[in-house]
């Protein structure tokens, strides 16, 4: 697309209100937590990096993250090639339902877990759900859902037939069609799926903090922590740990920024 500098007093003022919003929303937060956590020098970094429950949280978060996102990247490219090459009755049901997500209060996402899975609930599962583990990786799988399906669904209905039919005409199997053929072409989307999905996953704070109930040192993830030391007058814990979820975001957004661009290259 054909880039055009701006000559007319409007287009000069549409650009500073883009800049200004971002600046409000994203610069000047990272600004004021950045200058927070460093506020008094390095030793309180120290020390809140060598606090045993800020290291699970971190644990927590991470490995739960990680559990989701593969939970998530298997069931989402299943998802996606049934919606995709599956014709079925309730598939556009189904196909409106994986948005759920992405519309639905992660609070209310929590809470209809423990409806479902809690004490005296509808299900009662063989081992504990509510304000434990199982329930945090639940609600991380539950929100971050919809990311792989919706990136790997388009690439794959723009996939014509041709090589997936030569190969089969050759004497190739099923999955190694699917692994030759098409996972090359699907490859960049099924990654910057699986990087969002991980994004979503380690942040998500509202699902995770009604169905584990915020325990520390057992259920509390790092988002958690971050709303404990608030309500415990630990600012500068609450700004170091949100300066390392920060980072983690910029490090996703460089990926993904990476990632993007090899799908605008592969696609021109």
């Amino acid at each position: 697309m054909r880039e055009i500098s701006p000559r007319s007093p409007w287009a000069i003022l549409l650009i500073v209100i883009v800049l200004g919003y971002a600046g409000i929303l994203f610069i000047a937060p990272l600004i004021g937590i950045i200058s927070a956590a460093f506020a008094d020098g390095l030793e309180p970094i120290i020390a809140t990096l060598n606090d045993p429950s800020v290291q699970h949280a971190f644990y927590i978060s991470f490995a739960l993250a990680i559990g989701a996102t593969a939970i998530n990247a298997v069931l989402g490219l299943i998802a996606a090639w049934v919606l995709t090459r599956q014709r079925f009755r309730g598939r556009r049901l189904f196909d409106a339902l994986v948005d759920i997500p992405f519309v639905f209060s992660p609070v209310i996402a929590g809470y209809a877990m423990i409806v479902l899975f809690g004490r005296e609930g509808w299900i009662t599962p063989p081992f504990a759900i509510v304000f434990a583990l199982p329930g945090i990786l639940l609600a991380k799988t539950f929100v971050s859902l919809p990311y792989v399906i919706r990136e790997v669904q388009p690439v794959l209905e723009t996939l014509t037939p041709e090589a997936e039919d030569a190969a089969y005409t050759i004497g190739a199997t099923r999955w190694t069609t699917f692994r030759k053929v098409v996972l090359p072409e699907i490859w960049t989307a099924l990654l910057y799926g699986i990087v969002l999905t991980f994004a979503r996953a380690i942040g998500e704070f509202g699902a995770v903090s009604v169905i584990s109930g915020n325990i520390e040192g057992y259920t509390e993830t790092a988002t958690s922590f971050v709303f404990r030391a608030l309500n415990d007058r630990n600012a500068s814990g609450a700004y170091i740990v949100s300066l390392l979820l920060c980072l983690i975001s910029v490090i996703i957004l460089v990926l993904m920024n990476v990632l993007r661009s090899r799908v605008v290259r592969k696609g021109v």
